[in-house]
């Protein structure tokens, strides 16, 4: 049975570094002032465990394939939870398409700045850096681990811009932090100035500490099954993993037949791949649930218990996002990274911050929510928001669901057209396009934040 062993004890060797964070939390006053999550923590500390070789011989690579998978099963989880009684905001279509109009913008303009970066980097040091480990960065940051992982494969592997995938998780871990080092104070500011819309939210000593009173009595969600049957918890995981195998099983289904069309050169195969699982998953997860609300069987689903299913999922991402960096690759190309991560994460928060600051009801939320999103990946703005919305009651959790599948309608020429074969396109189409799309992305965020504030008045 020792062959057995392998996966289950990185998985276990991962979710260790989720309690050396949460002690850590509990103990370091710099942590705790700064509100680190245990999971960042908890990353970090496996990421240096790895690179001084003391990890029981696992390295960076045995953790990516967990970062693709609870970057997929946070989502989907989220989508399998109901909708709450909400008042005022505008509506989760219109909250929505406003993240989505800002991710959009994010998109293109990281690219652009990244591959403005290389450029300089490569003219001032001499170097001879392709352009697109630049451009890669806005897959790092503005989709996350997982399309880094997915778009750096690709291009390494058909157009040999070598150490793109590398770069790619370099700069997906690099995000989260920076998206903490920065919205975790815009975020305490928030919640200091009761500027968020859940007036319960404090930061009392549970909330530095990381840890709740022992004579706490905050619920961890509604018992759907009798325990002398089954868990409550593993029933819903099993929702989830029922969406997982009908999702798995439709693209297996889809796949062969899509893989023998061609639209504009690009073979559809590449959309119906396992590679953008997360978002069919998404659209199976939407389904199951409209599904079950039309039969009455929405009861079946605890949402606060789907919430912890969907949290678990995002501080597992982070830790598994975090040790996926090759310690070697990020000490040689050190400056370049730098460059470019200062680079978008300043631009990135003059779009998030800037295009959000007249909003009332709720803009605090959706800021430090795309904030984290286009920083660091949805699981890193979900983290965010959690500071302002612990138990995430707010429109904007629905919102940051159906962003998800908004987003893939508004960069479809983008992420299905360009994103998979980029290197093909000569560099002057890739300005051109990208730029057209951040002014028509402008234009509309305007328009959707006028909407928003018609609705808060």
């Amino acid at each position: 049975m020792a062959e057995t062993f392998g996966g289950v004890l990185a998985f276990a060797f991962l979710v260790c570094m989720i309690l050396v964070g949460t002690v850590l939390r509990a103990n370091v006053k710099f942590l705790q002032t700064a509100l680190v999550p245990a999971a960042l923590i908890g990353g970090i500390f496996g990421f240096i465990l790895l690179a001084l070789d003391w990890s029981y011989g696992y390295t960076s690579e045995d953790f990516t394939a967990f970062t693709f998978h609870f970057f997929t099963l946070s989502f989907m989880s989220l989508c399998l939870t109901g909708a709450e009684k909400r008042q005022g905001g505008g509506s989760i279509a219109t909250g929505a398409s406003w993240l989505s109009g800002i991710w959009t913008m994010s998109l293109v303009t990281q690219a652009l700045v990244g591959l403005a970066v290389i450029s300089l980097y490569n003219g001032l040091s001499g170097a001879d850096l392709s352009v697109f480990l630049g451009v890669i960065a806005t897959h790092g940051f503005t989709q996350g681990p997982g399309q880094a992982l997915a778009m750096g494969s690709i291009w390494q592997s058909e157009f040999s811009v070598d150490m793109a995938v590398d770069f790619g998780l370099i700069y997906a871990s690099a995000g989260f932090i920076l998206s903490f080092l920065i919205g975790v104070p815009i975020a305490r500011y928030f919640v200091n100035n009761r500027m968020n819309s859940d007036q319960k939210a404090r930061i009392d000593a549970a909330f530095l500490s990381g840890i709740q009173p022992q004579n706490s009595e905050i619920s961890a969600g509604k018992q759907i099954t009798h325990p002398g049957n089954v868990d409550s918890l593993v029933f819903h995981i099993s929702i989830l993993g029922l969406a997982y195998l009908l999702t798995d099983q439709y693209l297996q289904l889809v796949q062969p037949y899509a893989s023998g069309v061609d639209v504009f050169g690009v073979n559809l195969g590449i959309i119906f791949s396992h590679n953008l699982f997360f978002f069919h998953g998404l659209l199976i997860c939407v389904i199951m649930r409209s599904i079950m609300d039309r039969f009455g069987w929405g009861h079946f689903i605890d949402n606060e218990t789907q919430r912890h299913v969907t949290g678990s999922s995002v501080d597992l991402m982070v830790v598994a996002t975090v040790m996926s960096i090759k310690f070697a690759l990020l000490s040689t190309f050190i400056v370049p990274i730098l460059m470019v991560c200062f680079a978008i994460t300043l631009v990135t928060a003059l779009l998030c911050f800037g295009l959000g600051r007249n909003q009332s009801q709720y803009g605090p939320e959706r800021m430090i929510t795309v904030f984290g999103c286009c920083c660091g990946s949805t699981g890193s703005g979900l983290l965010l928001l959690r500071i302002l919305d612990p138990g995430l009651r707010s429109p904007v959790a629905r919102e940051l669901a159906f962003f998800n599948v908004i987003i893939l309608f508004t960069t479809l020429h983008i992420l299905a057209l360009m994103a998979p074969v980029l290197p093909g396109f000569d560099l002057p189409i890739i300005v051109g396009v990208y730029l057209a799309t951040a002014v028509v992305a402008f234009a509309c965020v305007q328009w959707l934040g006028r909407r928003l504030r018609r609705s808060q008045t």
